[in-house]
């Protein structure tokens, strides 16, 4: 019998397609996360579902479901914070996720936001078409020059490596990071015991670390604190990681130069205090906005229920 299969959010036509060539679709063509009704149905109606972020599948959705028909949640993204991986497991429902793909799309849109934040780019954009620019002169919007800087890798994970490859053979940076164990790395990088001392090293501080709940604030005001007053902190992984309150803080208190970020603490909600700072560059998670990266991961997805339902171990399970 070919399994039931619902595709939760809008995808790429091409992804829509492969889906329908293996499985009994339910397309729910929408951009919006499934909601409360949405994500019980999601359990007890399909054999399975492809899902992303937003869906948020916690211990209440799960018992409300009570045994669930669904034997697989094919996460699209890599993050899957939105999803209560013990609890599904428990249920007897396999998670998977599509890390390969978001690399380095994520690593470009990193590189993105430090030139960003750095050289003022958006402040500049802003000026221009506000109609208030006045011409070139010699000390106008002065931010700061990355090459040959310091910059911190906060979790030296895959997307991470992609960051720091690109900053130390693109732009000759020093590269710091933290992780739980050395890394054997393709450039000359330093080890720091923690968040703390990595922040006090560097020019540029990445935020990659993977959401959970140990990770969540783990840049902190102490964290925040112990930057430099010229450093700018790009966070690229999910928004709960960074105590939003205390960046907005620092910023408005000019405690540190610059910020660039993809990802929130509430989204889709911005606190107006964020919104209304000039030196804060904000990007609505365009991390994996490419077409191709959009069909890596929606195949990948594919791919994990195909081989799910035939039996096989899943590429990717989390």
């Amino acid at each position: 019998m070919t399994p039931r299969v619902l595709i939760a959010r809008n995808l790429p036509p091409s992804v829509v397609a492969q889906a329908r060539a293996l499985f009994d679709v339910d397309y729910r063509d929408r951009p919006h996360p499934l909601d409360a009704t949405e994500l019980r149905a999601a359990l007890a109606e399909y054999d399975g579902a492809l899902v992303t972020l937003g869906d948020r599948f916690d211990a209440r959705v799960f018992a409300d479901a009570g045994v669930p028909r669904a034997r697989i949640l094919a996460n699209f993204g890599m993050g899957f914070n939105h999803i209560d991986v013990e609890v599904a497991r428990s249920a007897g429902v396999t998670v998977t996720n599509t890390p390969g793909a978001v690399t380095d799309p994520t690593a470009d849109i990193a590189m993105t936001l430090m030139l960003m934040s750095c050289r003022r780019a958006a402040e500049g954009d802003r000026l221009v078409r506000s109609g208030g620019w006045q011409g070139w002169h010699p000390v106008q919007m002065l931010g700061m020059h990355v090459t040959g800087k310091r910059i911190g890798i906060l979790g030296m994970g895959n997307i991470g490596r992609a960051i720091a490859r690109r900053c130390h053979f693109g732009f000759g940076m020093e590269v710091f990071y933290t992780s739980r164990s050395d890394k054997d790395l393709e450039f000359p990088a330093t080890r720091c015991d923690d968040a703390r001392a990595l922040a006090a090293e560097v020019d540029v501080l990445f935020v990659t670390l993977a959401a959970s709940p140990e990770t969540h604030h783990t840049v902190d005001a102490e964290v925040i604190g112990a930057m430099k007053p010229h450093a700018h902190l790009v966070n690229v992984s999910r928004g709960d990681i960074v105590d939003e309150a205390a960046l907005t803080g620092a910023l408005v208190s000019q405690r540190i130069a610059g910020a660039g970020l993809d990802v929130y603490e509430h989204e889709p909600d911005v606190p107006q205090a964020l919104r209304a700072l000039d030196t804060v560059t904000l990007l609505p998670h365009l991390g994996t906005a490419s077409l191709e990266a959009r069909e890596d991961m929606g195949r990948m997805a594919v791919e994990n229920l195909r081989a799910f339902f035939a039996g096989e171990d899943v590429p990717n399970p989390v």
